[in-house]
């Protein structure tokens, strides 16, 4: 014979403040857990939907980030040229030729500065990024010492609001429009012309060149061209395969400093659920007896207290997923380990999340539930009936 779920659900009712004490615990393990989870979720979302699938980001060879990186102007002549590049309306490449600095600002309402990443990009830009619209304000003029700021850089830092201005590369740099960039990297940016953002910092090189193929399907034969040809010392990526790999070392970092604290947390909180079962099995002993006495066999009694420790630890998994659920309103930045400029980026929950959370709750009911629930059902009738 099985013994009822309902007798299991009401067992942890008759105990209900331990019940929540002990749920109360898991639920802060599963939050942390979660918002982990989320949080890497969020950065990989905001990096890989910057880029375009049919984008393609050419930087120096071997350099990691347009930071790094150095395009001179004939190899930009050279892969403007391309036959595999598709063309506007007016004949021309859809290509901009830009220029990555950065530079620091203080933050609002304090003095603590920040890295920001200052872009300098051609008149294609807004065209090669869709998601990226203007909100407020109106585009730069070429030639100009206008800028354009991202959303989050707008609400964040200090001189970056529509109107205000900001002083960098020895020029006081106007800010003439806002943009947002949906919840994308670009949101952390700072836009202007490229042309004259290079004579500001010196430079006679660009960052990098990002364009669209005319086909996607060509960027292999792309690739291949321009990674071949010796005149020019370039790479080629997808817009999207690069703004991912930005990613890596943070997410990296966020994923083992939220797995150690989960751990730490839930060996805490199965211990807890542990010491919850073992006081409900001893103060059950002569209940446990009974049902033995009734004809329920011993993978019952384990199945059944198990169950109740499954149960207790699926209400905290879903209480403490609920309210990692909230943290989806905030926001957050931090600094990107590859480029060295403040990156601002959000919590994300999806399916996936949801599943690993819980599951990874029902391990803390099992492991905390499985020794107390083998204990029960080891005990001997006849023990347990006197004990009643």
């Amino acid at each position: 014979m099985t013994i009822p779920f309902s007798y299991v659900a009401r067992n942890l009712w008759a105990r209900r403040l331990t019940t929540a004490l002990t749920a109360g615990g898991l639920a802060l393990v599963v939050f942390v857990f979660a918002t982990v989870l989320m949080l890497d979720e969020g950065l990989r979302t905001t990096l890989v939907g910057t880029g375009e699938y049919d984008n393609v980001v050419l930087i120096r060879r071997a350099a990691d980030t347009e930071v790094q990186s150095g395009v001179e102007r004939g190899q930009a002549n050279v892969v403007a040229s391309h036959a595999a590049i598709a063309t506007g309306a007016d004949g021309q490449p859809m290509l901009s030729k830009e220029t990555v600095v950065l530079i620091s600002l203080s933050k609002r309402g304090s003095a603590r500065p920040s890295n920001v990443i200052i872009r300098g990009v051609g008149t294609r830009a807004l065209t090669l990024r869709p998601q990226v619209r203007l909100t407020s304000g109106r585009m730069f003029r070429p030639g100009a010492s206008e800028i354009i700021a991202g959303a989050s850089i707008a609400r964040r830092f200090a001189g970056a609001g529509i109107g205000e201005t900001l002083r960098f590369g020895q020029r006081e740099w106007t800010v003439v429009g806002l943009f947002d960039a949906g919840n994308s990297g670009f949101d952390s940016e700072i836009w202007g012309d490229a042309d004259q953002l290079m004579a500001a910092f010196r430079r006679n090189a660009y960052s990098a060149i990002v364009l669209r193929l005319a086909d996607g399907a060509l960027f292999e034969r792309f690739r291949h061209d321009i990674e071949t040809d010796p005149r020019l010392t370039l790479d080629a990526k997808r817009e999207q395969t690069f703004y991912s790999d930005q990613s890596k070392a943070l997410s990296t970092f966020i994923t083992w400093v939220g797995l150690i604290l989960s751990v730490i947390f839930s060996i805490g909180a199965m211990i807890g659920a542990t010491i919850t079962m073992y006081a409900s099995v001893a103060n059950r002993v002569g209940e446990i007896g009974t049902l033995r006495a009734l004809g329920f066999r011993r993978r019952s009694i384990l199945a059944a207290f198990l169950s109740e420790a499954m149960l207790l630890a699926v209400a905290g998994g879903a209480v403490g997923l609920a309210l990692a659920s909230l943290m989806q309103f905030m926001s957050f930045s931090t600094t990107n380990f590859q480029s060295f400029s403040e990156l601002a980026f959000g919590f994300k929950l999806n399916g996936a999340i949801v599943v690993k959370t819980l599951l990874f709750a029902l391990a803390m009911g099992v492991v905390g539930g499985f020794l107390p629930a083998l204990r029960a059902a080891r005990l001997p009738i006849v023990d347990a009936l006197r004990a009643a």
